[in-house]
Protein backbone atom coordinates (compact mmCIF):
# COMPACT_ATOMS: atom_id res chain seq x y z
CA UNK A 1 0.00 0.00 0.00
CA UNK A 2 1.17 3.29 -0.71
CA UNK A 3 2.63 5.22 2.35
CA UNK A 4 0.68 8.58 1.36
CA UNK A 5 -2.53 7.08 1.60
CA UNK A 6 -2.31 6.43 5.01
CA UNK A 7 -3.88 9.01 7.14
CA UNK A 8 -2.59 10.40 10.72
CA UNK A 9 -5.39 11.78 11.92
CA UNK A 10 -8.98 12.02 10.00
CA UNK A 11 -11.79 14.67 10.79
CA UNK A 12 -15.55 14.21 9.69
CA UNK A 13 -17.29 17.18 9.55
CA UNK A 14 -21.01 16.54 9.57
CA UNK A 15 -22.95 17.71 6.38
CA UNK A 16 -26.48 15.50 6.75
CA UNK A 17 -29.13 17.05 5.51
CA UNK A 18 -32.67 16.87 6.97
CA UNK A 19 -36.09 17.00 4.74
CA UNK A 20 -37.99 20.37 5.51
CA UNK A 21 -40.00 19.71 8.85
CA UNK A 22 -37.93 17.20 10.24
CA UNK A 23 -38.06 17.50 14.43
CA UNK A 24 -34.56 17.31 14.25
CA UNK A 25 -31.65 19.79 13.25
CA UNK A 26 -29.33 19.38 10.89
CA UNK A 27 -25.49 20.45 10.36
CA UNK A 28 -26.14 20.56 6.72
CA UNK A 29 -27.97 23.42 6.60
CA UNK A 30 -26.06 24.89 9.37
CA UNK A 31 -22.23 24.91 7.54
CA UNK A 32 -21.46 21.74 6.74
CA UNK A 33 -19.86 21.98 3.43
CA UNK A 34 -18.16 25.74 4.06
CA UNK A 35 -16.98 23.78 7.51
CA UNK A 36 -15.42 21.19 5.02
CA UNK A 37 -13.66 23.62 2.87
CA UNK A 38 -12.36 25.88 5.93
CA UNK A 39 -10.93 22.83 7.63
CA UNK A 40 -9.53 21.66 4.09
CA UNK A 41 -7.90 24.95 3.61
CA UNK A 42 -6.69 25.45 6.85
CA UNK A 43 -4.68 22.19 6.72
CA UNK A 44 -3.02 23.25 3.29
CA UNK A 45 -2.53 26.15 4.54
CA UNK A 46 -0.20 24.91 7.53
CA UNK A 47 1.63 22.32 5.48
CA UNK A 48 1.67 20.01 8.57
CA UNK A 49 4.17 17.48 8.39
CA UNK A 50 1.63 14.70 9.06
CA UNK A 51 -0.99 13.38 6.71
CA UNK A 52 -4.27 14.68 7.77
CA UNK A 53 -7.95 14.40 5.83
CA UNK A 54 -10.93 16.52 6.38
CA UNK A 55 -14.00 15.31 4.86
CA UNK A 56 -17.50 15.37 4.76
CA UNK A 57 -19.55 12.90 6.59
CA UNK A 58 -23.00 11.45 7.25
CA UNK A 59 -25.09 12.21 10.48
CA UNK A 60 -23.04 11.67 13.55
CA UNK A 61 -26.68 11.69 15.43
CA UNK A 62 -25.43 14.98 17.89
CA UNK A 63 -27.76 17.10 15.69
CA UNK A 64 -28.91 19.15 18.39
CA UNK A 65 -25.39 19.60 18.72
CA UNK A 66 -24.30 20.72 15.41
CA UNK A 67 -22.76 21.26 13.45
CA UNK A 68 -20.55 18.61 14.86
CA UNK A 69 -17.15 17.46 13.96
CA UNK A 70 -14.76 14.72 15.00
CA UNK A 71 -11.06 13.86 15.20
CA UNK A 72 -10.18 10.63 15.05
CA UNK A 73 -8.17 8.46 15.68
CA UNK A 74 -8.43 10.50 19.22
CA UNK A 75 -12.50 10.71 18.79
CA UNK A 76 -12.38 13.99 19.89
CA UNK A 77 -16.14 15.25 19.25
CA UNK A 78 -16.69 18.89 18.81
CA UNK A 79 -20.12 20.92 18.94
CA UNK A 80 -21.72 23.87 17.47
CA UNK A 81 -18.81 24.43 15.46
CA UNK A 82 -18.29 27.74 13.30
CA UNK A 83 -16.30 28.45 10.25
CA UNK A 84 -14.49 30.92 13.11
CA UNK A 85 -13.70 28.03 15.28
CA UNK A 86 -11.51 26.01 12.39
CA UNK A 87 -8.31 27.77 13.11
CA UNK A 88 -8.23 27.25 16.13
CA UNK A 89 -9.11 23.13 16.37
CA UNK A 90 -6.01 23.18 13.59
CA UNK A 91 -3.82 25.26 15.48
CA UNK A 92 -4.51 23.62 19.28
CA UNK A 93 -5.55 20.60 18.54
CA UNK A 94 -4.02 19.38 15.22
CA UNK A 95 -0.88 21.12 15.44
CA UNK A 96 -0.26 21.54 19.14
CA UNK A 97 -1.91 17.73 20.12
CA UNK A 98 -4.28 20.06 22.82
CA UNK A 99 -8.34 19.86 22.15
CA UNK A 100 -10.34 23.02 22.23
CA UNK A 101 -12.18 22.44 25.59
CA UNK A 102 -14.66 25.05 24.89
CA UNK A 103 -16.45 23.36 22.03
CA UNK A 104 -15.64 19.42 23.29
CA UNK A 105 -18.39 17.52 23.39
CA UNK A 106 -17.82 14.85 26.52
CA UNK A 107 -20.15 11.50 27.31
CA UNK A 108 -22.75 11.11 27.92
CA UNK A 109 -22.90 13.90 25.31
CA UNK A 110 -26.25 16.34 25.79
CA UNK A 111 -28.39 15.45 22.30
CA UNK A 112 -31.61 18.36 23.87
CA UNK A 113 -30.19 21.83 22.87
Amino acid sequence: MDEALIYDKHIFICTNQRPDGAPRPCCGETQGLALVAAFKKAIKDKQLPVHIRAQKAGCLDLCEQGPTVVVYPEGVFYGKVQLSDVQEIVDSHLVGGMPVERLRLRRPFNTQS
